[in-house]
């Protein structure tokens, strides 16, 4: 079958679902986006698979399962998101022993997929049935508002400009500790942004 690869554009609140998030896949030849709506825990777990720098004091459910793999003797070789029904897509992990090249196929839900992948650096695949089916192709004004929603929803408070480096580097450890992923990452994008601005 004919697999597209898509790569992740984004989380941001769902505006459709309270407490939920929207995870943003896209097409990078057509630029069709394929918006997952995912609960926080996901959105967390994918969030601290992408962000490789920042390590949670104990080990979420993903990390876990990551190095149960590691351990086997697997690799997970890609992610397929195979069916939408419903409005709930449907995907598989594969999986191959490094030993026998032997195959293993599990049914996952795309949220779990998807933070599995990002952990393993694989691909993420689905059919042209899905994008036709759920895909959305957005204008360019369109796509830099989305853009920029997203990344007003990752943005620091304001009151982060005004903390010392030192003050921030704390607070990440702070928040890493308390498990509050989601402030952390705030502070670890404005790390990055002031570590460009002296780059």
């Amino acid at each position: 079958m004919d697999y597209k690869q898509l790569i992740i554009r984004g989380i941001s609140y769902s505006q459709t679902q309270s407490g939920a998030y929207a995870l943003l896949l896209e097409h990078e030849e057509t630029h069709i986006k394929l918006p997952v709506v995912i609960g926080n825990f996901e959105a967390q777990s994918i969030s601290l698979g992408l962000e490789k720098d920042i390590q949670p004091p104990r080990p979420l459910t993903h990390d876990l399962f990551t190095k149960f793999i590691v351990s086997a003797n697997y690799e997970l070789v890609s992610v397929i998101i195979y069916q939408i029904v419903d409005g709930v897509f449907f995907s598989n992990i594969n999986f191959k022993n490094k030993a026998n090249n032997e195959e293993m196929i599990l049914d996952a839900r795309t949220s779990d997929a998807v933070a599995m992948a990002v952990r393993f650096d694989a691909p993420i695949f689905t059919t042209q049935q899905v994008l036709n089916e759920a895909g959305i192709l957005l204008e360019l004004e369109d796509v830099s508002k989305e853009e920029q929603s997203f990344s007003e929803t990752v943005q620091t408070e304001d009151n982060l400009k005004s903390v010392s480096m030192e003050e921030l580097q704390k607070l990440l450890e702070e928040a890493v500790k308390e498990e509050d992923y989601d402030t952390a990452l705030e502070i670890q994008e404005e790390i990055k942004r002031r570590k460009k601005k002296i780059d």
